[in-house]
């Protein structure tokens, strides 16, 4: 089995009030660069970035869901950081010792890790300098991710599209890890 594929990560300090809506948007611009089936667009206006998204019923309910189990577990633990991990993965077939097919495995050929902090700002002052910077932080995301998606290790991580059907010919798993452990 492959065992490296590349990993982008992106650390993002978030505010409680905006929280949920940049941890959608960034998941939702990382679909957007990695979903390879006819792909409906919309766009996320976040703190005065707009961030390209995937109309997509069933991708923006797997989105709520995973931001939500996020929530969840930062709010209920002391440490106030967690991963949000996205993975692409393709099927490949499973083979016994003996060169048996046995099934399909899940391969996966990138992952991205949404490093995320939760911090909150003491004043109004530290308020608009904290809103300063995490707008600052969604570019950079942005860059990160049309650098990564355009660059000959991004092209080249994209195995042979097979089977055109659906908004993703790769199985997409979305984990969320708060203080190191897997939750939800």
């Amino acid at each position: 089995m492959n065992t490296t594929f590349p990993t982008v990560s992106i650390d993002v300090v978030l505010e409680r009030r905006s929280a949920k809506e940049v941890l959608h948007a960034i998941l939702h611009s990382i679909l957007f660069h990695r979903l390879f089936g006819t792909v409906k667009p919309q766009t996320f206006e976040v703190l005065d970035v707009t961030m390209p998204g995937v109309a997509d019923y069933e991708m923006e309910q797997l989105v709520d869901e995973k931001v939500d189990i996020f929530w969840k577990g930062i709010e209920s633990g002391a440490n106030k950081r967690g991963q949000i991990l996205v993975t692409f993965s393709e099927k490949k077939p499973k083979k016994s010792w003996f060169q048996v097919y046995v099934g399909e495995e899940d391969v996966p050929w990138e992952q991205w890790i949404v490093n995320a902090e939760l911090r909150q700002p003491k004043s109004d002052r530290d308020r608009q300098e904290f809103t300063n910077t995490l707008s600052a932080t969604l570019t950079k995301s942005l860059q990160i991710m049309l650098t990564h998606t355009s660059s000959e290790e991004g092209r080249t991580a994209v195995p042979l599209i097979t089977n055109a059907t659906g908004i993703s010919p790769f199985p997409v798993r979305i984990t969320v890890k708060v203080d190191g452990i897997e939750v939800g």
